[in-house]
């Protein structure tokens, strides 16, 4: 079973975006975008990984400084991440496996992305002191917002949608049944939306930005060893011999001269006539994510107890 999950959730979501793709090549060819929209394409600020635009269905794979159109199809493969700015300064980041359309409506420049499957985070700048209003669509809910930071995730199972706002306001209404009241979510919260829910049945969820700190500084740790990956950083090195330190990163300690310490508590030994052997320094990267990783966790219980 677990072989065949994953191929039959990529198999889906290939099937989706062909579907969508072909759907959105009538559709834009119906409504050709305006003569000014090329002003209101997204730049590409940061990249990792693979993350493609749809040209003629044929994936182009983009590199930082280029540009998305609007009415263009963005891709993420499995280790693809992206952040992307827009003309007032407003940016969204694209996580991996994701499929989105960026304004779609292009007649409409605050419908900013359709989002198909995966996640994303988008923040929106204030003009000035005025809001600024945006949407982001999704198969089962519209969010808007006027100037804030949230989380938005499509599942590629039941489309069930996520929303997670870290700062300002979001209000989000249900795509599949429009005589639903649209619902307001605050910082810290998080609310679902299934295809066949009302939104007044679904609890609100409270209490939610320290995980949403947790979320963050995972994807940090996450994209740090993507981008080791990616750049060929080689792993540590084995150890010589009983007691030595292998090429973990520079500036480490040599192993200490012999006679080797006593062993500390739960070390193990390495035979009779070998000694303790001493315990080898992680590579910086390992150490640095763990770093994160346990910042994570101590934010998570203060904000508990």
């Amino acid at each position: 079973m677990s072989v065949f999950m994953p191929s039959r959730s990529r198999a889906f979501t290939a099937k989706v975006s062909l579907l969508f793709a072909a759907m959105a090549g009538v559709c834009f060819a119906q409504f050709p975008p305006p003569s000014d929209s090329g002003q209101y394409a997204a730049k590409v600020l940061t990249l990792t990984g693979q993350v493609s635009v749809m040209k003629d269905m044929v994936p182009i794979a983009l590199l930082p400084g280029n540009t998305v159109e609007v009415q263009q199809m963005i891709v993420t493969g499995p280790d693809g991440h992206a952040t992307f700015q827009v003309s007032d300064g407003s940016t969204f980041e694209v996580f991996p496996n994701s499929h989105l359309v960026f304004r779609k409506n292009a007649w409409n420049v605050k419908d900013l992305i359709d989002l198909l499957v995966g996640r994303i985070r988008v923040h929106i700048e204030h003009l000035g002191n005025i809001p600024n209003p945006n949407r982001v669509f999704t198969p089962t809910a519209v969010i808007s917002v006027r100037g804030t930071t949230f989380d938005v995730t499509v599942t590629d199972d039941d489309e069930t949608t996520v929303v997670e706002v870290e700062d300002g306001l979001v209000e989000v209404r249900h795509a599949l049944l429009p005589s639903d009241s649209p619902t307001m979510v605050h910082p810290g919260e998080t609310i679902r939306v299934y295809k066949s829910q009302p939104l007044a049945s679904n609890i609100v969820d409270k209490g939610t930005i320290m995980r949403y700190a947790f979320n963050a500084i995972r994807d940090a740790a996450n994209l740090m060893a993507m981008r080791r990956i990616n750049g060929g950083v080689a792993g540590a090195g084995g150890s010589g011999g009983g007691g030595g330190v292998g090429d973990a990163g520079k500036g480490q300690a040599p192993a200490p001269p012999p006679p080797p310490p006593p062993p500390a508590p739960g070390h193990f030994l390495g035979g009779p006539d070998q000694g303790p052997v001493q315990p080898q320094e992680p590579p910086k990267q390992h150490r640095v994510a763990h770093a994160l990783r346990v910042t994570a966790m101590w934010m998570f219980h203060q904000f508990l107890y």
